[in-house]
C-alpha cells in the first residue's frame, strides 16, 4: 500500500509535467510569435510573453501561502490539488479554439492555465511527507521529477510528430497539429491524476470545523507564522537562496524556445533540443537523487548550480545550433536534480501537520522568483534590443543563489522552527 501511494504520487509529475514541456516550453512560444500574434515585431512578443509569465506567477504568488495554511488546517490538499489541476486542464482544452491574431485571448487563458498547473504544484509537492518517510525524500522526489520528464516526454515526442506530419493525422495544417496537442495535454493530465486522487491518503484534520472556521484559522496560522519567521534563520537562508537561483531555473524553461527563435534557429532544431531535455532528463535526476543520498544533499544542489552558471554564459555567446544541442543535455544532466532535490531538502525542514503552509512559501518565493525573470529578459532585450543581452542577465541569480545556499545548515532549521511553532 505504502509503495502504491508513491507510484500514485509521482505519476502526478508524469501527468502535470505535459504541460510544461508541450505548451510551455513546446508549441505556446512558437504559436504565440507565429500565430496568435502574427506579424507582430519578434522583441514585442518576446516582452508579451514574458510580462504575461510574470503576471501568472504573480497571481499565485498572491493566494499560496494562504492556501497552504487553509489545507493544513482543514485537510484539503488533495481538495485543492484537484481544483487547480482541472483549472489548468480546461485552459489547455481553451487554447485549442484561440483564432488567428486573438494575442490578448491567448495570454489571457495561457496566464490561468499557468495559475492551475503552479496552484496544484503547491499541494503535491505538500503531500511528499504523506507519502515517504525523512530518509527517501530525495528518492521519491527525484522519482517525481524523473517519471515527469519521461511523461512530458512521452507525450511531447508524439505531439511533435504530430505536428511534423499533420497530414498523416488528416489534419490540414501545423496550426491544427499544435492545437490538438493543446488537447491531448488536457486529456493526459486530467487521466494520469487519477491514482494520485485515488490512492494517496490524506491525513485528517485532528477536529472538524465549518468552512468559515478554517479559514479564519488558516489566516491566524499564517499571520503567526510571519510574526515568528526572524526565528527561522536557517529556512530564511534556504527560501532566499532558493528564491534566486529557481528563479533562473524557470526562467530557462519558459524562455529557452523564444530565445532560441530570437537568435534565428529553426522551429524544428528547437523542438528537437525539447526532446533531449526530456528524454535525457528522466536518468539524469534519478541519478542525482541517488548522488544527493549517498554524498550530500546541499552539495549536490551546489553542484548543479555551477552547471547552470556555465550553461547560461555560454547560451549568451553560442551561434551554432549543435551548441543549442549541447546546451540541451547539460540543462537535462541538472534541471530535474535541482528541482526535485530542493524541494526534498526543504521538506526536511518542515513539521508535520504545516506541509502545505510552508510548502505555500516555498512556491510564494519560488514563483516570486519566476515572476522577475521573465521580466528581467523581456526589459534587457527591449533596453539593448538584444536577447542575449536578456539571456546573460540571468547568471546573477544562480550565482547569488550558490552563495547564499553555502549559509544553510537544514538540521539546524528544523530544530529552529519546531521549537518555534505551537
Amino acid at each position: 500500500m505504502k509503495k502504491r501511494s508513491v507510484y500514485a504520487w509521482a505519476l502526478y509529475d508524469w501527468a502535470n509535467s505535459a504541460y510544461v514541456t508541450t505548451v510551455i516550453a513546446g508549441f505556446f512560444p512558437i504559436l504565440f510569435k507565429t500565430y496568435f500574434s502574427a506579424n507582430a515585431d519578434v522583441t514585442v512578443s518576446t516582452a508579451q510573453l514574458g510580462f504575461a509569465n510574470s503576471l501568472s506567477s504573480l497571481l499565485i504568488v498572491l493566494m499560496a501561502p494562504l492556501l497552504g495554511a487553509i489545507a493544513d488546517v482543514g485537510g484539503l490538499k488533495k481538495r485543492f490539488l484537484f481544483l487547480f489541476s482541472y483549472l489548468g486542464i480546461l485552459m489547455s482544452v481553451a487554447l485549442a479554439f484561440v483564432g488567428e491574431g486573438a494575442w490578448e485571448a491567448a495570454l489571457f487563458i495561457y496566464i490561468l492555465g499557468n495559475i492551475g498547473f503552479m496552484g496544484s504544484n503547491i499541494f503535491y509537492d505538500s503531500l511528499l511527507p504523506a507519502v515517504a518517510k525523512e530518509k527517501t525524500f530525495d528518492a521519491v522526489s527525484g522519482l517525481g521529477f524523473a517519471l515527469g520528464y519521461l511523461g512530458g516526454g512521452v507525450l511531447f515526442a508524439l505531439n511533435v510528430w504530430i505536428v511534423l506530419d499533420p497530414a498523416w493525422f488528416g489534419l490540414e495544417s501545423t496550426t491544427a497539429a499544435v492545437k490538438v496537442s493543446f488537447f491531448s495535454v488536457a486529456v493526459w493530465w486530467a487521466v494520469f491524476s487519477l491514482p494520485l486522487f485515488l490512492f494517496v491518503k490524506e491525513k485528517k484534520p485532528e477536529r472538524e470545523a465549518s468552512t468559515t472556521r478554517v479559514i479564519i484559522e488558516g489566516y491566524q496560522r499564517v499571520k503567526g507564522t510571519l510574526k515568528r519567521v526572524a526565528q527561522f534563520k536557517g529556512l530564511v537562508y534556504f527560501l532566499v537562496a532558493y528564491w534566486f537561483y529557481i528563479d533562473g531555473v524557470d526562467t530557462i524553461i519558459r524562455m529557452a524556445v523564444d530565445y532560441g527563435m530570437a537568435i534565428g534557429f529553426e522551429t524544428k532544431s528547437l523542438i528537437f533540443s525539447l526532446l533531449i531535455v526530456q528524454f535525457v532528463g528522466f536518468p539524469a535526476t534519478l541519478l542525482f537523487a541517488r548522488l544527493a543520498q549517498k554524498w550530500d544533499t546541499k552539495k549536490a544542489i551546489l553542484l548543479a548550480l555551477c552547471i547552470y552558471i556555465f550553461i547560461t554564459l555560454w547560451a549568451a555567446v553560442m551561434d551554432e545550433v549543435y551548441e543549442f544541442y549541447l546546451l540541451a543535455v547539460m540543462i537535462a544532466l541538472v534541471q530535474g536534480g535541482v528541482q526535485a532535490l530542493s524541494r526534498s531538502y526543504y521538506a526536511r525542514m518542515i513539521p508535520d501537520g504545516y506541509e502545505a503552509e510552508f510548502f505555500g512559501f516555498y512556491n510564494f518565493l519560488g514563483k516570486t522568483a519566476a515572476i522577475l525573470g521573465p521580466f528581467l529578459i523581456g526589459t534587457v532585450a527591449l533596453l539593448t534590443e538584444s536577447s542575449r543581452a536578456g539571456i546573460f542577465s540571468v547568471v546573477f541569480f544562480f550565482i547569488v543563489g550558490a552563495i547564499i545556499l553555502m549559509r544553510v545548515d537544514e538540521k539546524k532549521a528544523a530544530r529552529e522552527i519546531a521549537s518555534a511553532l505551537p
